[in-house]
């Protein structure tokens, strides 16, 4: 007996609002906490020959007037320290502070960057993501010309990516409120490759739907749509368990240097395969039933008196 997937789309929305909500309820209350890639500063990381314990560092810190810096503590006992942008005296100041109170230590790592610098990031990475939206609906419509009406295909695929970087956003969101963790180059980074991952597993859905609809498998679109999902089912989900082993590993042995990149691709490739067998498909079946007002209700209402 044939999975009824597309069947089930509506619930499949519900969840898909759901996990959206939460991830705006979530930037609502907590913001995107954003690396000085972002917003401007400096970051030290220092190691220390004797263990040190995190509460005393953080102490030290604010003893030094740094009260508003951001400690974090690495698994292998190293120190990333994120302040306002610091000078050179500055920065030899708080390393012979430190180094007083807790005993020798070496600097792993130290980088500024200026507000001028921040911003232009900021403009950079909003374009990055802006025309990778545009030319993947552009290369889907052109991939799609030779069906009835491609721009649908092109459409439903970057509303689907967009459904990925919202729950992206969110749940990152929602670590950054708890664990205190901010965006950076390696978060966008994850963004964008979790755009390319999932636009993967839509074309290929996409293209069995194009191979059945040639065959005339059935005159029903949505029979159509529901058959090409349930023969690509097993691929989909293969392809995403692997990746996730891949991405568990990095996020387990390499440690806090790519948290940011493991994290986001873990969170992103969990909601694309969602997002490419129940979201995508299912607007393609919403659009070709013109089912729209089923997500407004008065617009259903006056469609129905219509």
């Amino acid at each position: 007996m044939m999975f009824d997937i597309i069947g089930k789309r509506f619930w499949f929305f519900l969840i898909s609002g759901v996990l959206i909500l939460i991830g705006i309820v979530s930037l609502a209350t907590f913001g995107l906490p954003s690396g000085i890639e972002f917003s401007s500063g400096s970051m030290l990381a220092v190691m220390f020959e004797k263990p040190v314990d995190h509460a005393q560092f953080q102490r030290e810190m604010s003893n030094l007037g740094y009260t508003n810096a951001i400690i974090q503590r690495t698994g292998e006992g190293e120190f990333l320290i994120r302040t306002h942008e610091l000078t050179e005296e500055e920065k030899t100041q708080i390393e012979a502070a430190l180094t007083a109170r807790f005993g020798q230590l070496s600097e792993t790592q130290f980088y500024s960057v200026s507000p001028m610098a921040a911003s232009e990031t900021v403009r950079n990475a909003a374009i990055a993501i802006i025309v990778s939206a545009v030319g993947i609906l552009l290369y889907v419509t052109f991939a799609f010309r030779r069906m009835p009406k491609p721009f649908r295909y092109g459409t439903c695929a970057v509303i689907a990516l967009l459904h990925d970087v919202l729950v992206a956003l969110g749940f990152f969101s929602l670590l950054g409120g708890i664990l205190n963790w901010q965006i950076n180059l390696m978060f966008i980074t994850g963004i964008l490759a979790i755009i390319g991952y999932s636009i993967n597993n839509t074309i290929v859905i996409f293209d069995r739907i194009r191979e059945n609809l040639r065959k005339g498998i059935s005159a029903d679109f949505e029979t159509v749509v529901n058959n090409s999902l349930v023969e690509t089912l097993s691929r989909s989900l293969n392809t995403s368990i692997t990746t996730l082993i891949t991405i568990l590993a990095l996020l387990l042995f390499v440690g806090a240097t790519i948290q940011n990149f493991a994290v986001v691709l873990l969170i992103g490739i969990i909601a694309g395969t969602f997002e490419s067998i129940c979201i995508a498909p299912s607007l393609l079946v919403v659009w070709d039933k013109g089912e729209w007002g089923r997500f407004i209700p008065w617009l259903a209402q006056s469609q129905a008196k219509a």
